[in-house]
């Protein structure tokens, strides 16, 4: 068990609420965020709640106010009565809290149903808010007037203090600050890593806490405990054995995820190694190392930096001295007086300007780094090629649970903004090979980095191997040995091995057939028509021929749990990503009709397809069931029959040319 006792008193803690768009991230998923951040079991004097808002919603600012209210009841309540779960939205609607705490009294009986219908009003007039804001009818006067003239991409930074611990009480409300940086057209913005960066500087001037959580705006608290048990991976080792503790990324609305998976039998052997990588939610940071601290820039100095060390990275830090001030502190170990949040807006606003990071290297040597999309693996990669090490915290309970993309489209968007990300990173300096050849990082590591960072590769190889079979079928060739050969017993034994063996994976950690069946299919989805794209794009950032942005993943309302009759339906529009899925059936349904009808070429001097071939096109028809069922469904839930007049043209491309080149 961990002991906390080797610190005389528990170091502060600035967490970070990152959120970009009030539509595809409705504030109501932010509210129950910051809702059980601040409620979390730790000394509230030692906590302060910053929320980016990159959209500069008055919505968003609207619902934090309206949360701070609830919040002044809601916290005080969690920890009366020691509330497991500290989401709103996951504890009420959940039936047994009120059997399973049936021993308390009377008057926590009376305390829950008012809380409950307290929420209940939260979330109404958020919901009303959201309305008025979508018809144009939000009244933007008083605290909401300085959003009146601005614009999305264009508008000054916005820093506001909502609620302050003014008399710094243990058992009191964390302070909670809102944060919009300035953006405007011609200074580029980094999305998520400059927010990021924004979110370091605005903190370090107000509280500067020694540690640093950050989470997206929808993955919640889910264990009071969360911030104890990761001080305690933090305070219990020397400081250059820790630069970071990641908890793993899970998910309230599909326990199923394959990323769990990848938790348990990937996660935590990389843990052994330099440990887990930085997922961009659910981790507590050193700020001295996001400030660019090197391990042995404290080894010999009993936890103070080196004169030289510390002047060089004063100057990367930019031009605000108080701000340099600021971190001077952090880097050399000291917490400084407490803070009067209120004192420092004036020079908050100055470091979440457009223009500050210009002559500095935020995003380059300091900071969340620039340059990917996926800005959480290149950080990580960066604090792990300095030679830090990381920590891996995994309780029972989970730290912290989040949303999983509830739609197929969804889900397509952010794998295809991770492998592009990944793929830039692998084909920039900053790739893993070249940290291992000229830095710190270990090889293990690398190779680690490596399993990640290729997965957009991995489209060119699967895409062909899919159309294989059927352009076999469609020119009577083979690439398979025939039934009766020998050597066919090879690929069915492997064959059936690897399936085995996945499925033992998923039976291990408690899933399903059913549930390894459906990730296996989307497994082949997301490969042949995410990563696809995310490939392409890499390759054209590459080539100069065009920018990577940053799209962000649609957020469900906190009623994701709630089934109903269309659940498990896939839903349908006109993105090119549906595009491929549907060409890819298509030119199997070609050619099986193809054999079926008799309607193949001749075989020029070889056996001709057989049953192998046929049995890899139907797998993967079998694979492709979503589009399949879509092609006989109409609304949403059918495949647009533009995008089946596309895919039928692309399908016939293919076939012409297959017949074209056997010809050849």
């Amino acid at each position: 068990m961990c002991k906390l006792n080797r610190v005389k008193e528990l170091p502060a803690v600035d967490m970070f609420v990152t959120t970009a768009d009030p539509v595809l991230e409705p504030p109501i998923i932010t509210v129950n965020t910051v809702l059980s951040l601040m409620a979390v079991d730790y000394p509230a004097n030692k906590l302060a709640c910053y929320v980016s808002d990159d959209g500069c919603s008055p919505l968003n600012y609207y619902a934090l106010v309206e949360a701070s209210k609830f919040a002044k009841l809601w916290v005080p309540f969690c920890k009366k009565y020691s509330v497991q779960v500290r989401a709103p939205f996951k504890y009420f609607p959940d039936k047994s809290v009120l059997s399973s705490e049936i021993d308390h009294s009377w008057e926590f009986q009376q305390e829950w149903k008012k809380i409950k219908e307290e929420y209940k009003l939260l979330s109404r007039n958020i919901e009303d808010a959201a309305k008025k804001s979508a018809a144009l009818d939000f009244d933007l006067s008083d605290e909401l007037a300085v959003f009146s003239d601005t614009e999305r991409q264009n508008h000054p930074a916005i820093v506001k203090i909502i609620w302050e611990n003014n008399d710094g009480l243990s058992d009191g409300i964390p302070h909670l600050i809102y944060i919009s940086r300035e953006k405007r057209p011609k200074h580029p913005h980094y999305y998520k890593a400059g927010a990021m960066n924004v979110l370091t500087r605005v903190s370090g001037l107000v509280t500067n806490a020694p540690f640093m959580l950050n989470v997206d705006c929808d993955m919640f608290a889910n264990n009071p405990q969360i911030v104890h048990q990761a001080m305690c991976l933090l305070l219990g080792s020397k400081e250059k054995d820790c630069a970071f503790v990641q908890c793993p990324q899970l998910f309230h609305n599909n326990p199923t995820h394959s990323l769990e998976l990848i938790h348990e039998f990937v996660g935590k052997g990389i843990v052994g190694i330099q440990g887990p990588f930085y997922q961009g939610s659910g981790c507590i940071h050193r700020r001295k190392v996001i400030y660019g601290l090197w391990p042995n820039d404290n080894e010999d100095h009993e936890g103070q930096v080196d004169d030289d060390d510390y002047d060089e990275l004063l100057k990367q830090l930019g031009n605000s001295n108080e701000f340099i001030k600021s971190a001077g502190h952090a880097l050399r170990g000291e917490t400084g007086l407490p803070r009067n949040p209120s004192n420092s807006l004036d020079v908050a606003h100055q470091v979440a300007g457009s223009a500050y990071e210009n002559g500095s290297s935020w995003g380059e040597k300091v900071g969340w780094m620039y340059g990917s999309a996926t800005e959480d693996i290149l950080t990580g990669l960066m604090i792990h090629t300095r030679g830090w090490r990381s920590g891996y915290c995994n309780p029972n309970p989970p730290g912290f649970l989040g949303c999983a993309p509830s739609s197929l489209l969804a889900a397509m968007i952010q794998q295809k903004r991770w492998s592009t990300g990944l793929l830039e990173i692998l084909f920039s300096k900053n790739n893993p090979i070249s940290a291992t050849l000229t830095a710190n990082l270990q090889i293990r590591t690398c190779i680690a980095y490596l399993y990640i960072i290729i997965w957009g590769l991995r489209s060119i190889p699967e895409l062909c191997y899919a159309a294989l079979p059927a352009y076999c079928i469609i020119t009577n060739t083979n690439f398979l040995p025939k039934f009766q050969e020998p050597g066919i017993l090879i690929l069915f034994v492997l064959f059936v091995i690897y399936n085995l063996y996945t499925l033992s994976e998923y039976i291990q950690i408690g899933f399903s057939i059913h549930s390894w069946w459906i990730n296996q299919s989307m497994a082949r989805i997301i490969t042949m028509t995410s990563w696809t794209f995310g490939f392409l794009h890499a390759v054209l950032k590459l080539l100069g021929l065009s920018e990577v942005a940053f799209e962000i993943t649609q957020k469900d309302g906190n009623d994701g749990d709630n089934a109903d009759e269309n659940a498990g339906k896939v839903t349908f529009d006109e993105s090119p990503f549906f595009v491929v899925g549907t060409t890819v059936l298509l030119v199997q349904l070609v050619a099986l009709a193809t054999g079926l009808l008799g309607l193949q070429s001749p075989p020029g001097g070889g056996q001709g397809s057989g049953l192998c071939e046929v049995f890899c096109s139907v797998l993967v028809v079998v694979w492709f069931c979503p589009f399949l069922v879509g092609l006989f469904r109409k609304g949403k839930y059918g495949i647009p029959l533009s995008t089946i007049c596309k895919s039928a043209a692309l399908s016939s491309l293919f076939v012409y040319l297959s017949k074209k080149i056997y010809m050849v």
